[in-house]
């Protein structure tokens, strides 16, 4: 592969994205001179690699069919890497960002403002759509951007609401393009792929994962000021996109429930451990007033 991009993903194909062994092959090797010259006891020594390790990386670099398939790849999707001038500038500095993002949509949407990320339960109260749309509807006529994971329950809520109302949003998938998961929203994807953007650290043949999702969380939190949690569970994966929100310094919101419902026991919680407590749009938009300059500075055009 002929520039420094494309050998880059070629071994990121090729160390099955793990992060931590590319950071270590481009501290020895930033330029990635030596990717396809190395021996297979220079691999092994350089990176304290297992023999099964090295045998799996040097074949997959000398693999016709895999450069042919990146090839292919780039031709259907926009392939982003962590190099290039068009990434997502909040995602570059957050703690662990992806190295290379599979997208396909409209690509401008990453410099779209205001942005935020709406996140909750698979499984919600039969409120839920109520509650979304009260708190909603006023930010999506005024034009915000909802990201979310294409998940059942809030997330797919949160997408169509911006569907339904001309507004835009990315979906953060923790699957390649040829497993949507979850199967239901296949038509949902087309539709968000075709006018709006899908996003995705996973190679368009990888299969969903469990790892994945919590892994994908990073992403969701990272393109948004803040995260609103509509409703969750106390013990929900949510909470893990709230935990990797704090960690990259964004803002965090919930909405309040029964203390006799069980999703809203995770909600209530964080307002406990002092979340923004969300009764209303307003509360959302005096957030970003507050803490929206520096995310203006960096993001919006305007």
């Amino acid at each position: 592969m002929v520039n420094k991009k494309w050998r880059f993903i070629h071994l990121y194909r090729a160390s099955g994205g793990s992060r931590h062994l590319i950071h270590k092959v481009l501290k020895l090797d930033p330029h990635l001179t030596y990717l396809y010259k190395w021996s297979f006891v220079e691999w092994q020594k350089n990176f304290s690699l297992s023999e099964h390790q090295v045998n799996r990386i040097v074949q997959a670099l000398k693999s016709r069919p895999l450069i042919k398939q990146i090839m292919s790849d780039s031709k259907c999707y926009n392939i982003l890497t962590i190099f290039d001038s068009n990434y997502p500038v909040q995602l570059r500095f957050i703690p662990d960002p992806p190295l290379v993002l599979y997208t396909k949509g409209n690509l401008s949407l990453l410099e779209h403002c205001p942005s935020i990320s709406v996140i909750g339960t698979r499984y919600p109260s039969t409120h839920a759509r109520s509650v979304m749309h009260r708190l909603l509807t006023p930010l999506l006529k005024k034009k915000w951007l909802i990201v979310s994971g294409m998940a059942l329950g809030i997330d797919g809520y949160a997408h169509e609401m911006s569907l339904h109302h001309g507004s835009s949003t990315i979906a953060v998938l923790g699957s390649g393009f040829h497993y949507i998961y979850p199967k239901q929203h296949q038509e949902l994807f087309q539709e968000i792929s075709r006018y709006h953007l899908v996003v995705t650290e996973y190679p368009p043949n990888t299969p969903p994962k469990k790892f994945h999702f919590p892994e994908r969380n990073r992403i969701i939190s990272g393109l948004s000021f803040a995260t609103l949690v509509v409703e969750a569970k106390e013990k929900s994966g949510s909470l893990i996109t709230v935990d990797q929100a704090l960690e990259q310094g964004r803002e965090v919101m919930a909405v309040p429930g029964s203390i006799l419902q069980s999703t809203s026991n995770g909600c209530n919680r964080l307002i406990q451990d002092g979340a923004k407590l969300v009764q209303s749009d307003q509360d959302i938009k005096e957030e970003w007033l507050l803490s929206g300059a520096n995310w203006r500075q960096i993001i919006c055009k305007s």
